[in-house]
Formats: C-alpha cells, structure tokens, sequence
C-alpha cells in the first residue's frame, strides 16, 4: 500500500494506491492550512482504505517547487513517517506529477506542452514537456511574460496569467492520486524527498548588526 501527499499548493493532496489503483484521494478545503490539515487527511485516508499505518509499504511526496513553508510540512511527515514504519519514501517534482496527468489523461494529444504553477509576486514556476509527459526543460521561476509561451499549458499559471499563456488546459493542481501513479507505474523521476526550492526564502539569517563608529 502506498501513501501519496503533495503540499506544493495551497491545498493538500492526498491518496492511497493499493498497488492496482488507486482507491482513495482526497484534497483540503482551506488554502494555506497545510500544518492543520495534513495529518487528519491522512488518517482520514487510511481510514477510508480500510488500512492502518503499519499497512504501507511506501510513501510518495511531491517535492515542489512551492511555498516554503507548505513544503516543508509535507517532507518532514513524509520523511518521519518513513523512518518510523521503516518504509521507502519516493520524491517527485510536483509540476512532472501535473504532466503526467496531462499525457495519462489524453488531453493534449500528440503536442508538446508546458506546466506552469502559482510562485506567487506575480510570478510562475514553468517546466516543459514532451507529448508522453517526459520533462524536457525546467523548473524555472520568472514573470509570466518572461516565460509567455504559444504551446498549451497546464496548471493553475496558465489560469491566473492568461495573456502570457493563451492555451491554458486541466489540471490545475498536482493531484495526490497522480503522484501515486507516477511512483507505482514509474511514470516520472524519483528523487530524494527534499524540497525543490527555486529561489530563497522571505526570512533570511539576520546578519550581524552594524558597528557603531
């Protein structure tokens, strides 16, 4: 049994993947409570699978990039959660987890795309991909029209920023039960369980005060 959870966006994802498919998922109701929520999702999760906690055999988690703080809560459970069942814990970037539902669902047919999600300041993170949901470029982070682009474009980037991304199609949000699949099926690259960050954090170390002269 496999346990999935991204953290990447303002909502929590979740899902459990028997090894067949996956026959729970579930997503928060409130943005930006990633600390609050994640651990009744989960519970709920396995309650609703009919399993317990020393039922899994692996853990998979998106890897951002996405808000610090948002992040951060979904690698530490991952990672504890890992070590204390003594399970693996598999990492995926979170806009290749959006890929591959582009390509798994057939949205986009043969045609090359891009992924592009909220970075906030008015900025995207934006990766591309081939047709098959392979990354071929990316992530980077920039201004919308830094990044504007022709091809179609999924995520939640192409909805807030339609004039740099006119061909803007689903999905929106890296989905838990995606994850799942992607790390049971190898639809994507497994990384290690860190946080993908594109650039720094809003607090920094302060630095050593001035001397007076």
């Amino acid at each position: 049994m496999l346990l999935a959870f991204d953290t990447a966006t303002p909502l929590v994802s979740v899902a459990v993947h028997d090894g067949a498919d996956v026959v729970v998922e579930l997503s928060s109701d409130r943005p930006m409570k990633h600390g609050e929520q994640l651990a009744p999702l989960l519970a709920e999760a396995l309650d609703r699978a009919g399993i317990v906690r020393q039922d899994l055999t692996a853990i998979a988690v998106g890897v951002g990039p996405g808000p610090f703080t948002g992040l951060r809560v979904g690698l530490v459970t991952a990672r504890t959660l890992a070590h204390v069942l003594e399970v693996p814990v598999y990492g995926v970037c979170s806009l290749d987890v959006l890929a591959v539902e582009a390509a798994g669902s057939g949205l986009l047919g043969d045609t090359d795309f891009a992924v592009a999600t909220d970075a906030r300041r008015k900025e995207v993170y934006l990766a591309t991909y081939a047709a098959s949901g392979e990354r071929l470029a990316g992530p980077v982070v920039d201004k919308p029209a830094a990044l504007a682009t022709g091809v179609p474009v999924v995520g939640e980037g192409a909805v807030l920023y339609p004039d740099a991304f006119p061909h803007a199609t689903g999905p929106t949000r890296p989905s838990a039960g995606w994850l799942a699949r992607a790390v049971a099926e190898e639809l994507a690259e497994i990384v290690d369980p860190d946080p993908l960050y594109l650039r720094r954090p809003d607090a920094e170390t302060p630095r050593p005060p001035k001397k007076v002269s």
